[in-house]
């Protein structure tokens, strides 16, 4: 568990974050490629981003140099997320490039302790090395993030909202207590359950820096340093996209489902869960292509999937509406796993 201890000067400096900050938003995106958990909530970008890195030719260079420095694993470095970042992507990566050589080598000392880290990546304890990084991670934003903005300010602006709501109804504990099913605030401490390890970071009267994050999923993540300026990380989503249930022998969907819907549309709002051509949804419901051309332009105008071109192939994927209908009406019961978290 991951505690934030609170005095009453950090509950007055307690702020959200008035943008998305980049380099947070490159390190849960990266990931995203790692496992297939939550994946769904991403079919959209997840296919278009595989394919914008592998036109740019920036499939290599991610596998080699950015998964191992950015591991969804108990850890990964702190100066790849520094506070600067919210000031921009090229604040950031100035703070990076001015990160001290003793604090990049004691970091990547520690992610060498806990997972497997190619040596060629201890060349960014120099200089130069840095500047070579500073530059992968600007075209890696270039080509998977930045086509992707108007959704993460989209996302961050409703959570910034919700926030507020939950500020003018509670004060500051009221805002606390709304970050999601694994945050809670028990006075004077916001504790973050599922942690993988037992941290206690004391604000000392420097409060807290509420990052919400598009491509994070499930748990928060927080800075390992507790010395450093405390943020915490967390998912935009909550539970609204849980993950959807299964089909059942009888068909896709719940029953009250495909009551409301009809069962052709309800499995082509189902194949729309992963992210589904129309052709796909088409073989999913078992209908032809146009038909599921007319399926699909219902539940578009009815909020519950949206529909993105990319060439000559049209992808649909849920809305949140969608993805909390789907959820609300699965037939398995059983809770379904969620991402591993992940401890700075």
């Amino acid at each position: 568990m991951l505690r934030f201890h609170f005095s009453a000067e950090d509950l007055a400096r307690t702020r959200v974050a008035a943008a998305p900050h980049p380099l947070w938003e490159i390190a849960a995106s990266l990931h995203r490629f790692q496992t297939p958990t939550g994946r769904w909530a991403y079919a959209h970008w997840y296919r278009l981003a595989r394919e914008r890195l592998r036109e740019g030719g920036l499939e290599e260079v991610v596998r080699r140099v950015l998964l191992p420095l950015f591991p969804r694993a108990s850890y990964f470095p702190d100066f790849l997320t520094p506070l600067e970042g919210t000031a921009g992507l090229e604040a950031g990566l100035e703070a990076i490039l001015g990160t001290p050589a003793d604090q990049v080598a004691t970091e990547l000392a520690a992610l060498a302790r806990i997972t497997r880290m190619p040596p060629s990546l201890n060349r960014v304890t120099e200089a130069e090395g840095r500047r070579e990084l500073t530059e992968i991670l600007r075209a890696y934003h270039r080509t998977v993030i930045e086509p992707h903005e108007e959704w993460m300010y989209e996302s961050l602006h409703t959570e910034r909202t919700r926030l507020a709501r939950h500020l003018l109804d509670g004060g500051t504990e009221g805002l606390l207590g709304g970050l999601g099913p694994t945050v809670r605030w028990k006075h004077p401490r916001l504790e973050i359950s599922a942690y993988p390890t037992e941290a206690d970071i004391r604000l000392q009267s420097r409060g807290l820096l509420l990052i919400p994050s598009y491509f994070c999923w499930k748990g928060p993540i927080s800075l390992a340093d507790p010395e450093l300026p405390p943020v915490l990380s967390y998912s935009t989503h909550h539970e609204a996209l849980a993950t959807p249930g299964r089909a059942t022998a009888e068909g896709p969907g719940s029953p009250p489902l495909q009551v409301l819907l009809g069962r052709s549309r309800a499995a082509v709002l189902q194949a729309a869960a992963a992210g589904a051509t129309t052709t796909e949804a088409a073989h999913r419901a078992g209908v032809t292509p146009a038909t599921a051309t007319h399926h699909t332009t219902a539940l578009r105008d009815a909020g519950l999937i949206t529909s993105h071109r990319h060439g000559n192939t049209v992808i649909h994927t849920l809305t949140v509406m969608g993805a909390a209908m789907l959820s609300k009406n699965r037939v398995d019961p059983s809770p379904t796993s969620s991402a591993a978290r992940r401890h700075r």
